[in-house]
């Protein structure tokens, strides 16, 4: 099939897409990369009048670090994460769950920005976002915002974003110390999305104890999740006082929507979840106290 007639418009800036979202409406949708919207409007399960193409806009793509965070522009394509010396130094879970994304032609087009607005609960960007508290920077004809990526998630596909607002870039803290990270999730075939998979990143002080932690849930629920029981338990303890298999069954012991499909059951999919975190804290663990 082939997508309804609509009209293209391409700006020069973020600041022009903007404008256009805000004069357009409902009719209009943001077109970034497109892996996740043009098979939509090919299989004509979504239809606009008015398609916004910001692909080409260049003050949304670029990686820079300053002051402990890095910020990756919301065009930045998820290859040029990937091959980025930069992030894989500095925001390691973001460079390691990169390649678990589809194959490298999707990387090569698909982009940061995207995905997060996406919001779809199987990928694995979201994930990380929540792990690591990142921020969402937001631009409006009413200016700038940052919004917390524990309150940008909202529902299905969903995010906190307003209609006539533009994921403009993500932030992402620089931890440091000794640190560890870990992505583990199991799918039917390379480059499909995740059954269930877990992110992990883990700061031990110098009695290795834990400091600070981070676990994001991939394919668990409606909206991306983030295991904060299993945070909150570990958070203080000595490390090898933990039981990994604890921390993967409280992960998930309290979900409430996780999904059935024919890929398996809600109550497979909450053992395959408890299985990724518990192997991914394990990782990350033992990276953090090589440290």
């Amino acid at each position: 099939m082939k997508p309804a007639a609509f009209e293209y418009h391409r700006p020069a800036s973020a600041a022009d897409a903007v404008e256009l979202l805000a004069t357009l409406g409902d009719d209009a949708k943001l077109l970034g990369g497109g892996q996740s919207l043009i098979p939509v409007l090919a299989l004509r399960l979504a239809v606009f009048e008015h398609l916004i193409d910001i692909g080409r806009v260049d003050e949304l793509v670029g990686i820079e670090r300053s002051d402990g965070t890095v910020r990756i522009g919301a065009g930045t394509t998820e290859r040029a994460v990937e091959q980025s010396a930069e992030v894989a130094e500095a925001v390691p879970l973001l460079a390691r769950a990169t390649p678990y994304i589809g194959h490298v032609q999707i990387r090569n087009r698909g982009t940061v920005g995207g995905s997060l607005a996406h919001a779809d609960p199987a990928a694995e960007y979201p994930a990380v976002a929540l792990a690591l508290d990142a921020g969402f920077e937001a631009l409006s004809p009413r200016g700038a915002r940052t919004i917390a990526a524990r309150d940008f998630f909202t529902g299905l596909w969903s995010t906190a974003l307003e209609p006539d607002e533009l994921l403009t870039g993500v932030t992402f803290p620089v931890w440091g110390g000794r640190c560890g990270f870990a992505v583990e999730e199991i799918a039917r075939r390379h480059g499909d999305f995740a059954i269930a998979g877990a992110v992990v990143a883990v700061q031990l002080d110098a009695d290795d104890r834990v400091e600070r932690c981070g676990i994001g849930l991939i394919g668990m629920g409606s909206t991306p999740e983030r295991a904060s029981d299993s945070e909150e338990g570990v958070l203080g303890s000595l490390v090898t006082e933990i039981d990994p298999a604890e921390v993967g069954r409280v992960a998930v012991a309290d979900l409430d929507a996780i999904p059935a499909d024919l890929h398996g059951s809600a109550s497979y999919r909450q053992q395959v979840g408890a299985t990724m975190v518990q192997r991914a804290w394990r990782r990350s663990v033992s990276e953090a106290l090589d440290g």
